[in-house]
């Protein structure tokens, strides 16, 4: 019998992306945040989510996309890491799809190298790919292989 995995899915301008429910604390509307000086350039800010503060990364800026239009708000996929709760910034949040491990393949080397190095995996679906964001590696904002990693702090 084949295992299905259930993902919370988003996209980024035409990219589709999944993470897994069970790292999924809850999803958002856009919400006012506080910058933080001296943060690297992907920490959009700081959120106050009913008492609790969470580092906001603009996944945009982590892919090196184009910044959303002007007036466009993105909405918030709050996920569990080992490093804490982080917001991740995303231009619209989708459904939860359940697919079939069958499905799974290894990342194809015609995806753009740095969405590559942070998925871990896609699943074909019927007229897209489902892109699998490790969210360890994305919110790991390491400046560059040789210095040491810099986690966002949460």
């Amino acid at each position: 019998m084949t295992e299905n995995t259930q993902f919370c899915t988003f996209y980024l301008g035409d990219l589709f992306f999944g993470v897994k429910v069970e790292n999924v604390q809850e999803v958002f509307r856009y919400q006012e945040m506080t910058r933080v000086p001296l943060a690297p350039s992907v920490v959009r800010g700081l959120i106050n989510l009913r008492g609790q503060i969470i580092t906001a990364i603009d996944l945009r800026a982590r892919l090196c996309l184009e910044k959303l239009p002007e007036g466009q708000m993105p909405m918030n996929v709050v996920v569990r890491t080992k490093e804490g709760v982080v917001s991740l910034l995303v231009d619209e949040i989708a459904d939860v799809l359940e697919v079939s491990e069958d499905n799974f393949e290894r990342p194809p080397d015609t995806i753009d190298k740095v969405t590559r190095e942070l998925v871990y995996g896609v699943y074909k679906l019927e007229n897209k790919l489902l892109l699998i964001l490790d969210t360890e590696k994305t919110v790991n904002m390491g400046v560059d292989s040789t210095t040491s990693s810099m986690v966002a702090e949460v």
